[in-house]
């Protein structure tokens, strides 16, 4: 697929620039060929077992609400038509038994992420990942999603990740199992820090896994499974405040370049950093004091930061360590070449419609309002608790 050096407007920049990150993965596991073709950059040598299922199931997560709701009309229908093609084939693949590129779902602690990441795609994307699947495919698909329940995930964020997989069966009509919801929710719960922010399990890391997974597998669980239990219709409320004051965070966090601070563990996800800023957007559920506008262009700044890089795909395209560029240090003994994917969750407010306001104007983010010297009102907002 070819893409262009330059767009038109920012909309069509982000879907070149998404085409571009997950093409390479998609076409090689819809020809069965991921195995083969993929390289396994990582510093410990360890991960070629997982590496595979994290870069299916982390591209397909920030793709699903782009295939979902995108635009059907003009060159950006016809992208996103025949993404949706090789994102369904790419499932077929990897849930075959008899296929070269059967993920690995089974072995290991690491599948229950990747798997979580899968299941929180079919959320976003129910029609265009599942219910246009065939029989057997679905029926493959729910049989390696429950079969993650084997793994007893970390007390920490990793606890999401288990209720995630079951809300996806709980959403494909599947047998799911509530204990591992609650669980989830009630630790997450008691893990609240306060003004916007979760601790990673007990203890408060200051590092983007409330972007990362927290909050956005938080919201989309209780989204879909909220209203099973009273208990977790009460949670609802909280849980998406506590989004909107950290997407106020996020977007302050924004500096007038397009950088943000390199803090914590996992910088290697780049854009993934903002998934949650992104999400507050798509729901259009942004803070009064915050334009959707101007959170387009904080965003497309760091889109531009960091995935235009020099370094940032190799000679065949696939994405390489780094933050802003090739920086094989940057990467923990955990992070490989298919962890790198989550990068495309930063691209989930393409779920929007072009007409949205989102996607119209231009506005000056926080960051480089101040900066600029320029009189504004926002140190009121930057106060508030």
């Amino acid at each position: 697929m070819n893409h262009p050096a330059e767009t038109t407007n920012d909309r069509s920049y982000w879907v070149h620039t998404l085409c571009r990150v997950v093409t390479p993965v998609l076409e090689a596991l819809a020809a069965g060929q991921l195995k083969q073709t993929m390289p396994i950059e990582n510093n410990t040598g360890d991960r070629a077992q997982f590496t595979h299922l994290e870069a299916f199931g982390r591209t397909l997560t920030g793709l699903a609400p782009w295939l979902e709701s995108g635009s059907d009309s003009g060159h950006e229908g016809e992208l996103r038509r025949h993404i949706a093609v090789l994102a369904r084939e790419a499932i077929r693949s990897a849930v075959d038994p008899a296929s070269a590129d059967y993920l690995n779902f089974r072995q290991g602690f690491q599948p229950v992420v990747d798997a979580a990441f899968v299941a929180h795609a079919i959320l976003r994307a129910p029609t265009e990942l599942f219910d246009k699947l065939d029989d057997s495919v679905r029926h493959n698909l729910i049989a390696e999603l429950t079969a993650t329940r084997y793994c007893k995930p970390g007390f920490n964020n990793w606890l999401l990740f288990s209720a995630i997989v079951e809300a996806a069966l709980f959403k494909m009509g599947a047998a799911w199992d509530s204990m591992r919801v609650d669980y989830a929710l009630r630790q997450h719960e008691q893990w609240y820090k306060g003004d916007g922010a979760y601790g990673d399990g007990p203890e408060f890391h200051w590092d983007y896994y409330n972007s990362y997974v927290i909050q956005p597998m938080l919201i989309d669980i209780v989204e879909t499974v909220g209203d099973c239990y009273p208990e977790w219709q009460q949670m609802r409320a909280p849980i998406l405040l506590r989004a909107q004051r950290y997407a106020a965070v996020q977007e302050r966090l924004i500096s007038p370049e397009g950088t943000f601070p390199p803090i914590g563990r996992s910088l290697a996800y780049r854009t993934g950093a903002f998934q949650l800023l992104a999400q507050v957007a798509l729901r259009e559920e942004l803070p009064g004091d915050i334009a959707p506008a101007q959170v387009r262009c904080a965003l497309t700044a760091v889109i531009r930061r960091t995935l235009d890089a020099p370094g940032t795909y190799d000679a065949n395209g696939w994405l390489q360590i780094g933050l802003s560029g090739a920086q094989p240090g940057i990467g923990e003994y955990y992070i490989s070449t298919g962890s790198l994917y989550l990068c495309s969750t930063g691209f989930i407010t393409l779920g929007l419609p072009a007409h949205s306001s989102f996607w119209q104007g231009s506005a000056d983010w926080t960051a480089k309002q101040i900066w600029s010297g320029a009189p504004t009102g926002v140190d009121q907002a930057l106060r508030k608790s």
